[in-house]
């Protein structure tokens, strides 16, 4: 993560907001629109290789600890404990076990190249093993454009959009008994892939915030269905955001969330349980949004997630 910065007064604000861009993965979020060309030729330096090439499922096991997953930048890894096992953690993060001793975790998109895997026993003997995170070969565009810092919001967005940061937050936080973290997620929405999680923009040498989610082509109205068992933790119905528009975020137990951003209406509302494939919206372009998609993306506490690794079938 890139250390603070100092901004000039009044760009603080803007700060914020970009931040929260990147914090959902919204489209576009460095510069320019969702899909918008750039505005000068581009040089593409890394082509992302097809995600099942390089993070096919692995397994292994430390100390009666069986664990499998797909062990690479925005993977996962799913794992049992025997009974009794004092502590799980992965790269000093302790994992919450479910009472049958299963766990759940995550690598972001740019996780070291290890982390270590920690056992705490019944008895009290610990042990860890240090897991081989594979890394990615991300989309990497080089333009030979200076990043324009963006107009400054005015007093009315800033307002609205200090409320909206306030409730992803909250809903980020809330940890519900969902257990749609134990299945194999289904794609929301039909549509080709139009949008990589994990490209990103260099402008004059200077990184722009990188895809964080993965966008879905699909016409307007066309249906959303949940991809995992989950609880709607935020529901934005009666006023889209002014960025993600009417934005849906569904707890899916374990730390583990989706997103689903752009939205044209929502069929439910917050607090309610959802079953896995259960209509929750329709596509739309609401907020920032230059035509009809859905932008979806994971996170596992803080951590962004390509969901071409959770989905199935492959695409």
């Amino acid at each position: 993560m890139i250390g603070p910065k100092a901004f000039p007064a009044g760009a603080q604000s803007m700060r914020v907001a970009l931040s929260a861009i990147a914090m959902l993965g919204a489209c576009g979020a460095s510069q320019g629109s969702a899909g918008s060309p750039p505005a000068v030729p581009a040089t593409v330096q890394t082509a992302q290789p097809a995600p099942s090439a390089l993070a096919e499922p692995a397994a292994g096991a430390i100390g009666g600890v069986q664990y499998r997953g797909r062990l690479t930048q925005g993977g996962w890894i799913r794992g049992t404990a025997p009974k009794g096992t004092q502590l799980v953690s992965l790269g000093g993060t302790t994992l919450p076990l479910a009472p049958d001793g299963t766990f759940f975790a995550a690598f972001d998109r740019d996780a070291p190249a290890s982390l270590v895997l920690a056992v705490t026993a019944a008895s009290g003997f610990s042990l860890s093993t240090e897991l081989a995170v594979a890394p990615r070969s991300w989309r990497i565009e080089s333009v030979n454009v200076a990043k324009r810092p963006g107009k400054l919001p005015d007093a009315e967005f800033k307002a609205r959009r200090e409320a909206e940061l306030a409730r992803i937050g909250a809903a980020r936080a809330r940890e519900s008994d969902a257990e749609g973290w134990r299945q194999t997620m289904l794609w929301p929405a039909a549509g080709r892939i139009s949008g990589e999680f994990g490209a990103q923009r260099i402008y004059r040498g200077e990184p722009g915030a990188y895809h964080a989610g993965i966008d879905l082509a699909a016409p307007q109205g066309a249906e959303i269905r949940a991809p995992a068992d989950g609880v709607v933790t935020l529901a934005a119905s009666a006023a889209p955001f002014t960025l993600e528009g009417h934005l849906l975020i569904l707890d899916h137990g374990m730390g583990l969330t989706s997103a689903f951003l752009h939205c044209s209406d929502l069929v439910v509302q917050e607090g309610d349980t959802v079953m896995q494939g259960q209509l929750i919206g329709h596509v739309g372009m609401t907020g920032r949004a230059t035509g009809p998609h859905l932008h979806w993306a994971l996170t596992w506490r803080g951590r962004r997630l390509d969901p071409r690794l959770f989905a199935s079938p492959s695409r």
